[in-house]
């Protein structure tokens, strides 16, 4: 029973690191191509009600100055009703929102999509027991699974 347990223990910490590749950051596996990762999690984002402040493609930025990276774009999104509330509880927080998703490809060519947790960045500003953090997950656990779906 305790090697069950411990190999369950180590699986679980295998995934969280891959998840979690920095700290604070939620990242899960997209079976898209990263521009159209990007274009899903915008679209979803827009039909449900959020604002779209801009979209920074890096990898373009990258090529006006010579450089080579992978696509990697950032989208800024939000809404009064779901930031707000987080800077009632801490608002130092206002300089983590907006909030941001970030669509990566990998040297393995293995696109990802990525956000800040909200639990984290509540612990960050001393929020943590922040009744928006849950209402915040949902959200964006919501966006990223329907961006994700085949």
């Amino acid at each position: 029973m305790k090697r069950s347990a411990l190999i369950l223990a180590l699986s679980l910490l295998t995934l969280s690191s891959a998840a979690l590749a920095a700290d604070g950051l939620t990242a899960v596996k997209s079976p898209f191509a990263a521009k159209d990762t990007m274009n899903r999690f915008e679209e979803i984002a827009k039909q449900r009600g959020l604002t779209i402040f801009a979209r920074v493609d890096h990898a373009a930025g990258a090529a006006e100055v010579g450089k080579t990276l992978r696509p990697t774009e950032v989208l800024i999104f939000g809404n009064p009703q779901g930031g707000t509330p987080l800077m009632e509880c801490a608002q130092s927080a206002g300089i983590d929102l907006p909030l941001k998703a970030l669509v990566w490809q990998d040297a393995q060519g293995q696109v990802w999509l990525g956000y800040n947790d909200p639990a984290y960045l509540a612990q960050r500003h001393g929020a943590a027991q922040c009744p928006a953090v849950g209402v915040l997950t949902k959200a964006l656990t919501g966006l990223a699974e329907a961006t994700v779906a085949p």
